[in-house]
């Protein structure tokens, strides 16, 4: 395994931002995008933070996305929007969207906002985090690239199709569950094949439909298929296929986006499929105050005892403890604010690629 270097978050957050502004974004778009990836990075969420900009650099770099797109509402009621992120990268369009529900929830007691004609918004936890702030009870939902194949099939019809709930936990960091509704993320599958590893089996069919422990079989243009959580009927691939269906017609059918195999194509967006439904990617935000449902302080009572009653559940392992959603990620946030954030070698190569190429300097 390559040994990666530590680099700080701010310097690779400032990085990314320079790199959005030579492309032409607003300062509130580069600014928005960066913190995006930077929260990834920061949570421990490698496969969806600045190890990601290339691809991002490529959509605004040949056209695929408008560097400053035209979001607006299209649709509204006092709790619900439909928002058109007007073919912009979901990572300057979602943050947009999310403040809106965010806002509309902070006045109604509950909000709903659908979002279409975008693309791909990278980690689900990052809009429910932002909700966890205001103590509301956040969903985010997303569809994605098809990669994954129904349950039966072979043949790639669904995203890995992400959604977080977030929980807060007044004086803590709130509960987080923030996944891909696909056995493991794409991102997951990158990293395998930058390091040079085998996979293990129940994520993905090759070419020919067979279960593969070998990454390399599972991406560019080749014919290739992720799997639903559970992977095999013995395992319950039912239940991941209803998840990422459920995730699907919410975040695409509901707002008139592209749905199943009909969404952009996020790392090869030149073979994206022409789109018989819909445009872009959709996503969906939801979010309701705890205090419309109950009293503030004695759900924060509450909430800390169901935390502490899991905690002591026995552990199948004694130096293994149970843990609450969202941990890793705090241990990663830790971590990486005071030693800084680990990048693979070739990673590294790719981003000092992107600096040249633009003339934006990397750090170290």
């Amino acid at each position: 395994m390559q040994v990666a270097n530590r680099f700080r978050l701010q310097e690779l957050q400032d990085f990314s931002v320079s790199v959005f502004r030579r492309l032409g974004c607003s300062e509130c778009n580069a600014a928005l995008g960066a913190e995006v990836l930077a929260e990834s990075d920061k949570r421990g969420i490698d496969s969806h933070g600045i190890a990601r900009l290339h691809i991002y650099v490529k959509w605004l770099s040949r056209g695929f996305a408008p560097a400053n797109p035209a979001v607006q509402v299209i649709r509204e009621t006092g709790s619900t929007a439909l928002v058109d992120g007007g073919g912009g990268l979901g990572i300057m369009v979602a943050p947009v969207a999310n403040q809106i529900c965010i806002k509309k929830t902070q006045e109604n007691g509950t909000a709903w906002v659908s979002v279409r004609n975008s693309n791909h918004f990278g980690i689900a936890g990052y809009y429910t985090g932002q909700a966890t702030e205001k103590n509301l009870i956040a969903w985010a939902l997303s569809n994605a690239t098809s990669q994954v194949a129904p349950a039966r099939s072979s043949q790639p019809m669904l995203g890995t199709n992400p959604f977080s709930v977030g929980i807060p936990v007044p004086g803590s960091f709130p509960i987080m569950i923030d996944m891909a509704t696909s056995a493991v993320a794409y991102g997951k599958i990158e990293i395998a094949q930058r390091q040079k590893e085998r996979i293990p089996m129940g994520w993905g069919l090759d070419s020919n439909g067979d279960h593969t422990t070998d990454p390399s079989e599972l991406g560019g243009d080749q014919p290739y298929s992720m799997l639903p959580i559970g992977s095999v009927p013995d395992h319950g691939v039912h239940k991941g296929y209803c998840l990422s269906a459920l995730t699907d017609i919410l975040s695409g059918v509901l707002g008139d986006s592209g749905f199943g195999p009909f969404g952009p194509h996020f790392m090869l967006p030149e073979i994206s499929p022409t789109p018989l439904y819909g445009k872009g990617l959709g996503h969906l935000f939801g979010a309701f105050q705890v205090e419309a449902i109950t009293d503030l302080a004695e759900y924060s009572d509450r909430i800390q005892a169901w935390i502490s009653l899991f905690r002591a559940a026995t552990p199948v392992d004694p130096e293994l403890p149970v843990l609450i959603p969202g941990e890793p990620e705090q241990a990663a946030i830790a971590d990486r604010t005071a030693n800084g954030v680990p990048l693979n070698p070739e990673v590294v190569s790719t981003l000092q690629k992107i600096s040249t190429d633009l003339g934006v300097d990397f750090p170290g």
